[in-house]
C-alpha cells in the first residue's frame, strides 16, 4: 500500500492531533492516493459517541480537516512532479474548513473519507472532501488549505531543537 501522506512529515510537524504519527492520543489519520482522489479509513471509537450509535460532528470536522490538508500537500508535490520526501517540503494549515452534515454517521463501521483537489493556486489548495459510512455519505466538506511559511517551519525547528 506504501507510505501515507502524513508518513512524509518531518518530526518536528508531526504532532497534529489528527495526522500527527507523533502524537499517540490523536487520530492519526493515513491518507492516500487512489487515482485522482485521495483516501482514508478511520474507524471510530465508543468515546466519539455524540448520542448512543452514531458519530461526534467535532470528529467528523477533524477527519475531513486533517485529510484534506495532507491531501493539498500531496498534491502540491504531484502538481511539481516531484516525491514527496523531497526538499522543499510542503506542509499546509486550514484556512478555512467548511462541512455540512447530511446523515448521522454510525459509530459502528469504518469510515472512508475521499478527497479531491479543487484548486491549486499560489500557496493555497482546495480540496473537497466526502466522508462515507458503509458505502452512504454522510458528510461533505471544503477546506482551503495554505502552505505553511518557510519563516514558521524554521522557528518551529529553531525551538524543538
Amino acid at each position: 500500500m506504501g507510505k501515507a501522506f502524513q508518513d512524509y512529515y518531518s518530526d518536528t510537524t508531526s504532532h497534529c492531533y489528527g495526522c500527527g504519527r507523533l502524537n499517540q492520543q490523536g487520530l492519526q489519520i493515513k491518507s492516500r492516493w487512489d487515482g485522482e482522489d485521495s483516501v482514508a479509513h478511520f474507524q471510530p471509537r465508543p468515546h466519539h459517541t455524540a448520542v448512543p450509535g452514531y458519530v461526534y460532528g467535532g470528529l467528523i470536522a477533524s477527519l475531513i480537516d486533517c485529510h484534506s490538508t495532507g491531501t493539498a500537500a500531496a498534491a502540491m508535490y504531484r502538481a511539481e512532479a516531484r516525491d514527496m520526501d523531497t526538499e522543499p517540503s510542503f506542509r499546509f494549515l486550514t484556512a478555512s474548513l467548511h462541512v455540512d452534515y447530511l446523515k448521522p454517521t454510525p459509530i459502528d463501521c469504518t469510515l472512508e473519507l475521499r478527497g479531491r483537489v479543487k484548486e491549486i493556486k499560489g500557496r493555497k489548495v482546495v480540496v473537497a472532501c466526502s466522508l462515507f459510512a458503509k458505502g452512504i455519505e454522510c458528510a461533505r466538506g471544503e477546506v482551503v488549505a495554505v502552505q505553511v511559511p518557510d519563516s514558521f517551519l524554521e522557528e518551529l525547528v529553531s525551538q524543538a531543537g
